[in-house]
C-alpha cells in the first residue's frame, strides 16, 4: 500500500528584527546580509534614522551657521565662483545668493526623497554590475536593502558634525561638503592644496570606506558570489566617481 502521509512543510526561517539587523551591521554584518538574502528586505528603520538625523543636522546648521553663511563659504572655497560673483552686479549677486540659499534649504528639506532616489540609482548600478559582471543572482530589493543598511556608518559622521557645530565651530570656516573630521581633507586648507587635491583628500574618508566594505560584503552575499567580487564592484565604482569629481573640481572650481 502506498504511503499517503503528508510530509510537513519546513517553515521559513524567521527573520531578524530591524533593531537586530542594525546592531549586526556593526558587529556581525554577514548576519544582516544573510537575513536580507533570505527574503527579509525591510529597511524602514535605517531610513527613518537617516531622515531624523538629517533634519537634526539641518536645524543645527540653520540655527548655528545660517544657510546664507554656508553658501558664502562655498563661494570662498572656489576661486572661479568668487570670480563670477565679483563680475556680477550687486543686484545680481544678491539674487544669486538668495537662489542658492533657497535651493540648499530645499535640498535639506527634501533629503529623504533624494536618499531614496540615490538608493534606487546606486542599487540599480550595483545590481547590474554584480549580476552581469560577476555572474550573481541578486534581486533589486535585496541590493536596495543592503545599501540602506550599509550606509549606517554615516550616522556617526552626521552626529560628529552636529557635535562640531554645537561645540562652537566658526561659521566663517564651516564647510557643508566636509563638515566632520573623518577624512584627510578635513586637515588641509583648500586654498593651499587646490580644488583637485582637496577633492581627492576628502574622498579618502573612513566612513566612506567603511560603507563600501559593507556594500561589498552585502552585495556579494545576496548575489551568491565571492566577497572579493563585491569589493571590486563597490570600490571600482567609487574610484571612478572620485576621479570624475577630481576632474570636475580641477576644471570648474
Amino acid at each position: 500500500m502506498s504511503d499517503t502521509s503528508v510530509q510537513p512543510v519546513a517553515e521559513s526561517t524567521p527573520g531578524l528584527s530591524q533593531l537586530a539587523r542594525i546592531t549586526n551591521t556593526f558587529t556581525a554584518p554577514s548576519k544582516t546580509f544573510t537575513d536580507i538574502k533570505n527574503g527579509h528586505r525591510s529597511w524602514w528603520m535605517p531610513f527613518l534614522i537617516y531622515a531624523v538625523l538629517g533634519y537634526v543636522f539641518f536645524f543645527a546648521v540653520n540655527s548655528k551657521i545660517g544657510m546664507r553663511q554656508v553658501m558664502e563659504n562655498q563661494i570662498n572655497l572656489s576661486p572661479k565662483a568668487q570670480e563670477r560673483m565679483q563680475q556680477a552686479t550687486p543686484e545680481a549677486r544678491e539674487q544669486q545668493m538668495k537662489i542658492s540659499t533657497y535651493v540648499t534649504e530645499g535640498v535639506f528639506l527634501a533629503g529623504p526623497v533624494f536618499l531614496i532616489i540615490m538608493g534606487l540609482v546606486i542599487s540599480g548600478v550595483m545590481l547590474g554590475t554584480i549580476n552581469f559582471g560577476f555572474g550573481g543572482r541578486a534581486k533589486f530589493g535585496s541590493v536596495l536593502s543592503v545599501w540602506m543598511y550599509a550606509m549606517l556608518p554615516s550616522i556617526f559622521k552626521t552626529l560628529l558634525g552636529i557635535i562640531v557645530i554645537y561645540a562652537g565651530a566658526a561659521p566663517e570656516s564651516f564647510n557643508i561638503k566636509n563638515f566632520a573630521p573623518t577624512n584627510v581633507g578635513a586637515f588641509l586648507n583648500p586654498a593651499d592644496v587646490g580644488p583637485a587635491i582637496y577633492s581627492l583628500a576628502t574622498s579618502i574618508d573612513i566612513v566612506t570606506i567603511w560603507t563600501l566594505i559593507l556594500v561589498g560584503i552585502g552585495t556579494a552575499t545576496v548575489a551568491g558570489v565571492k566577497r572579493s567580487s563585491g569589493y571590486i564592484a563597490a570600490f571600482g565604482w567609487w574610484i571612478l566617481v572620485v576621479l570624475i569629481g577630481v576632474g570636475w573640481n580641477a576644471a570648474f572650481s
